[in-house]
């Protein structure tokens, strides 16, 4: 047997090697390092795939989220809603433009964001509502989409585990994670099911001018050379990142489906047993990209499940230990603890296995063999 990657990015190149040596040999040949015909080419294949008007290439994932909330025009003091159970980068921009982060809890069964709980959230500050699409799972856009529009608030759908994902609205149509919102965002840090290698990050939006403010702020604040015409930032995805996601688009879909079938292969191993809640996976489950597949285990101790994972060379990942409302740099006397059972309960309940497009039947066998041996002993 292979050995277990938690991520097998070297597998998964092995498999494009020459188209993406050939694309990134030409970036360096032509010198077009900084907003070349690749980041072009790439923003416009991305477009298309998403069904979007516009896509505007960023450096990170948080730049993305950061410049979405800029352009949108959030001021200090304004309140923004956002999941505790979550990575640090969604809640970090807010408080570094001086937002007021408002941390609401998750639903027990998928993770995502607990509609009820942003409803009793909103106040006369809030102006902006960020759902996560956690672990790859499109959060309930329809309702979220209906409460802002109640409450004219702006959504900014943090996509950065979703990418790929399509959500079911209500009506039967569906849309690609990202596109729904006002803004949505998303990271290409390699581990992604869309990844680079290096560092990279999108914005998404249907509205024109949004696109227009945001392709100024990526920009130093220009849209003609030494004319800044509003405070910008530097955030760009280089040139060499961009000809290797252009060759990962054009399989997404498959490494998609890829990991869907690695998650139904560890659902059904997994089927007898009672201390393995296993993740949510919809009837079709393209709404799920699985860039986790993360278990809860009721009456087992998580972190020794750990520990033997990992004495049998198995790697896995505890995401996330600790709230984000317990964080040091988050921690804030609003918060109540009764506000965040479900987050509090998972953070010591959840672990995520290797999830990955390489993964083989008999990785899986040996890691589901080993953690059901685990929790029956």
């Amino acid at each position: 047997m292979r050995k277990i990657q938690m991520v097998d990015l070297k597998g998964q190149y092995e498999k494009i090697k020459s188209e993406v040596d050939a694309n990134v040999m030409e970036v360096i040949e032509t010198t077009a390092f900084i907003n070349g015909p690749e980041v072009h080419a790439f923003q416009k294949e991305l477009e298309d795939y998403l069904n979007v008007k516009h896509v505007i290439p960023c450096a990170n994932g948080t730049d993305a989220l950061q410049i979405a909330m800029m352009g949108l025009g959030l001021q200090p003091g304004d309140e923004v809603i956002t999941a505790d159970f979550t990575f640090a980068a969604t809640v970090e921009v807010i408080a570094l433009l001086q937002l007021t982060p408002v941390l609401v809890d998750v639903n027990p069964f998928d993770f995502n964001i607990d509609i009820d709980a942003v409803k009793r959230a909103i106040t006369p500050k809030t102006k902006a509502i960020v759902p996560v699409h956690l672990f790859g799972l499109a959060a309930n856009m329809d309702e979220i989409m209906k409460l802002a529009e109640e409450h004219e608030l702006y959504v900014i759908e943090d996509n950065a585990q979703g990418i790929g994902a399509n959500y079911m609205h209500s009506n039967g149509s569906k849309s690609k994670t990202g596109t729904i919102g006002h803004a949505g965002t998303t990271s290409f840090f390699p581990s992604k099911n869309l990844g680079c290698y290096g560092d990279g990050g999108a914005i998404f939006t249907n509205d024109d001018d949004l696109a227009h403010t945001i392709r100024g702020i990526v920009n130093h604040g220009m849209y003609e050379r030494y004319h800044h015409d509003v405070v910008g930032v530097n955030s760009r995805l280089d040139s060499m990142q961009a000809a290797v996601l252009r060759i990962k688009l054009r399989n997404l879909n498959d490494y998609n489906t890829a990991r869907r079938d690695a998650a139904r292969k560890y659902t059904a191993a997994f089927a007898q047993e009672e201390k393995i809640i296993t993740p949510l996976i919809c009837d079709n489950c393209d709404c799920h990209v699985f860039h986790q597949y993360t278990l809860t285990v009721k009456g087992t101790d998580r972190d020794a499940l750990v520990k033997h994972l990992n004495e049998n060379e198995i790697p896995c990942g505890v995401y996330y230990p600790i709230p984000l409302h317990k964080q040091k740099a988050y921690q804030d006397e609003r918060y109540n603890e009764a506000d965040f059972p479900v987050t509090n309960r998972l953070v010591k309940e959840c672990i995520s296995l290797p999830m990955h497009t390489e993964l083989d039947d008999d990785q899986i066998e040996f890691i589901t063999k080993t953690i059901i041996e685990f929790v029956n002993r």
